[in-house]
């Protein structure tokens, strides 16, 4: 596919690089000659130096021949209107991230009227995916499939769990009290794993298991995990992650409290958010964070706009006992770093922002067949990703047993959903018509069913 990428900020940069990584054609829209100068060489892209809103500029990069216009730049109005002029200009699709809470009151009106076909708030996505995570305070994330039927739940196995040492076998059989999950793939010493029925688990090991969302509570709750909601959270940074955050938190009848070292966004945190205890200072003094009751809160969870003050603040409400802590940190790097310090629970809103577009074209990509992705999570920062696909009428593997197909090496069919009702599939289990289907692949780039499953 051919695909216009308009701003190469850190999401523009890095959504390019991984579309360049699938072997798409890629053009990239930038204005400012610094940013040219210091990433043109980094990618086998074409840059064009320019407005993304000129007809000029986007006629250059050829966007009569667009099959997808990304617009990311820093303005929402700017996205807006690259995507209406490119529309206009004969791109086919066109995607634009707008952040402001202002407009998420008019999404459609402004889908409708200036001809964007997906909407993208990357601050909000972020929100729900913390709120997400607070209901399991033991695990590093979690992640829902099949319009929330299904949930994919990490976390690191301990002594007290009595699964080190045994097999996923030997699990299945000694261990019957445990509800059923699929143990789905597995990180050990930064190697993403897709496991079989004789692979044993390890003290430390990073797992992920899925199932319905019921199956999973019982999981945890049989393994002895403290399955108890937060009810209390402090959050550092007066973000609009953090209003997101705040607004959903405060819907489940959670306190909550936002320390924000800047006085004019503590005023506006307080006249939008006034259930919410508003406190003015530093969140990164730790006196400061004694004195407003760090220790008494569930949860802390630093939405800051540098990493490393996240990091610091986080990495002192563990070592204080606070039960879940969540660091926003947009350097990949730094996440195997950030797990041996305890802080499993790292999320990016540059990674939901390019995650969340990039499935977007996976299923532009397959538009031509019925089996396209649905659903795209990467595991272990890219070293797997779970697929959620629809089993179309026509799917040429449908009725034969999993047993009997050719599926893909370290790929694992995890989870169907037939009529509503969640199944961990087996060998003599088949795929039908209608079916989701959730799928783990230790590989990126599968757009398909076909491309993970077919006859022999």
């Amino acid at each position: 596919m051919y695909i216009i990428i308009v701003g190469d900020g850190k999401v523009g940069h890095e959504l390019a690089s991984r579309l360049v990584a699938e072997e798409h054609e890629v053009a990239i829209v930038e204005r400012s000659e610094l940013v040219l100068q210091r990433n043109q060489d980094m990618l086998d892209a074409m840059y064009i130096k320019g407005n993304g809103v000129s007809v000029e500029t986007l006629r250059e990069a050829a966007i009569q021949r667009a099959d997808i216009v990304i617009a990311v730049t820093v303005s929402d109005e700017v996205n807006m209107l690259v995507c209406l002029t490119a529309k206009r200009l004969g791109a086919r699709y066109a995607i634009a991230r707008i952040r402001d809470p202002e407009y998420n009151r008019s999404q459609r009106f402004l889908m409708e009227e200036l001809l964007i076909d997906y909407i993208l708030n990357p601050e909000r996505t972020l929100a729900m995916e913390i709120s997400r995570i607070l209901r399991y305070p033991f695990a590093g994330g979690v992640e829902t499939f099949a319009g929330g039927q299904v949930e994919m739940v990490d976390f690191r196995v301990a002594k007290p769990d009595g699964l080190a040492g045994m097999s996923l076998k030997a699990i299945a059989r000694h261990k019957k009290h445990l509800p059923q999950v699929l143990v789905s793939a597995v990180e050990r010493d930064g190697e993403a794993i897709i496991p079989k029925g004789d692979f044993v688990l390890r003290e430390g090991d990073r797992v992920f298991v899925v199932s319905d969302t019921a199956t999973i509570t019982a999981f945890f709750k049989a393994l002895g995990k403290n399955t108890i909601s937060v009810q209390s959270a402090m959050i550092m940074g007066g973000s609009r992650i953090a209003f997101y955050l705040a607004r959903i938190l405060l819907e489940t009848r959670m306190a909550v409290s936002i320390i924000e070292i800047d006085p004019e966004k503590a005023r506006e945190m307080t006249d939008m958010l006034p259930e919410a205890n508003i406190i003015l200072g530093d969140g990164t003094d730790h006196e400061l964070l004694m004195e407003e009751g760090l220790k008494k809160n569930d949860a802390f969870i630093t939405l800051s706009g540098r990493d490393e003050d996240n990091i610091m603040a986080g990495f002192y409400a563990a070592r204080n006992g606070v039960r879940k802590v969540v660091v926003k940190n947009n350097h990949e790097n730094y996440n195997p770093i950030l797990r041996l310090m305890g802080l499993d629970s790292a999320v990016s809103a540059k990674q939901v922002t390019s995650n969340t577009i990039l499935r977007t074209v996976r299923t532009r990509s397959g538009a031509a067949g019925p089996n396209q992705v649905q659903r795209l999570y990467r595991l272990m920062d890219g070293k797997a990703e779970a697929l959620e696909f629809n089993v179309g009428q026509t799917e040429p593997v449908i009725g034969i047993k999993l047993k009997d197909l050719w599926i893909k090496p370290d790929a694992l069919v995890a989870v169907i959903v037939r009529n509503g009702k969640v199944h961990i599939p087996f060998g003599e289990d088949t795929l039908e018509s209608g079916d989701r289907v959730i799928v783990i692949v230790r590989e990126s780039g599968m757009n398909e069913l076909g491309d993970i499953i077919r006859r022999h």
